[in-house]
């Protein structure tokens, strides 16, 4: 049950623009990449991004085969296919491109082209990066909307110890090739001690050996699990549940979307939000406005979901006063 409602994303700074180069002109079918290289076409989540996407940006007047072609590229977490994909984008020279939650194939796109626009989604620490220079003025052709910004590694931390008083250990499943994941790594690490907890970072990046270091580390009692936001937490998050499961480890995730599928919580931004506000962006890029100016969003809501169900499969005592607090309880 859903508890309470937030504001949306921070709607965009208002004002009067200088036009781009690629400025509105009468008449003239405009042309949007779409690229979302995490996701398959077929998952339900993807579907519903791009739903709303589309829904956000029809309402700020454009039609997809009226005035504007939308075309969506799909990578499903394979790096050299998102590579080709960036290749292919770019190579169709559309007025702007939207891609999401890859850091690699924002990293792709921005060696491919310095004049293309280029709107993201879902991207941890963006100067960071190299994407953009600040948060305010990004200054180049990429701007967009983080999902989280460096402190948040820490209270994901602090969440889990929340629901599980006794968790005195946690490993951290994170990819060493993100820059955001190695900040949410250090802020869990920083904030730990503190917490009476040690941490045991898992790299995601040679997945191979997860499964056996989850094993190794669930074999001493005490232990939880924090879910970093990864591209391989994302399409595997029903295998990464049921390692979970099988350890009894109880374990934070950063998206809902993990908690309905049977995660025991998720404390993170609302993703859908997040494409209504790029739809947003898109369309004053195409109206005019440079990229470079247009401020990168951070959110401005999180939800904390939790999942009574698992916890009681789990054998898990959670505190009576936490889900009080959560802005959704599945039961």
């Amino acid at each position: 049950m859903r508890r309470r409602e937030f504001l949306g994303v921070l709607a965009g700074a208002a004002g009067a623009w200088p036009l781009a180069a690629r400025a509105q002109q009468g008449g003239r079918v405009r042309h949007v990449g779409v690229l979302t290289p995490a996701l398959a076409q077929s998952d339900p989540e993807a579907q519903t991004r791009i739903a709303a996407f589309l829904d956000t940006f029809q309402k700020l007047g454009w039609s997809d085969g009226r005035n504007v072609r939308v075309e969506h590229h799909w990578g499903a977490g394979d790096a050299e296919r998102d590579k080709a994909i960036a290749a292919d984008v770019v190579r169709s020279a559309p007025d702007v491109i939207l891609t999401g939650t890859s850091p690699p194939v924002l990293a792709e796109l921005q060696r491919l082209t310095t004049t293309i626009p280029i709107v993201f989604v879902q991207i941890s620490d963006p100067v960071g990066g190299g994407f953009v220079a600040s948060f305010s003025r990004p200054g180049r052709n990429i701007t967009g909307f983080i999902n989280f910004e460096a402190t948040m590694g820490g209270k994901w931390l602090g969440v889990l110890k929340e629901a599980i008083p006794d968790m005195k250990r946690a490993a951290v499943l994170f990819g060493s090739d993100s820059v955001g994941n190695r900040s949410f790594l250090r802020a869990a690490e920083d904030v730990a001690p503190s917490l009476g907890i040690r941490i045991t970072a898992v790299d995601l990046h040679e997945p191979t050996g997860i499964e056996r270091a989850i094993e190794a580390f669930a074999g001493e009692p005490d232990g939880g699990m924090v879910v970093l936001p990864y591209p391989y937490t994302v399409l595997n998050r029903e295998a990464v549940i049921q390692l979970a499961a099988r350890h009894r480890l109880a374990a934070v995730y950063p998206y809902r979307f993990f908690a309905t599928a049977g995660g025991l919580m998720s404390y993170g931004i609302d993703q859908v939000d997040q494409w209504r506000g790029a739809a947003s962006y898109v369309d004053r890029i195409l109206r005019g406005e440079m990229p470079g100016d247009l401020p990168v969003q951070a959110p401005t809501k999180f939800e904390l979901v939790v999942n009574l169900k698992t916890a009681k499969a789990l054998g898990l005592k959670i505190p009576p006063a936490f889900p009080l607090r959560a802005d959704e309880v599945i039961e």
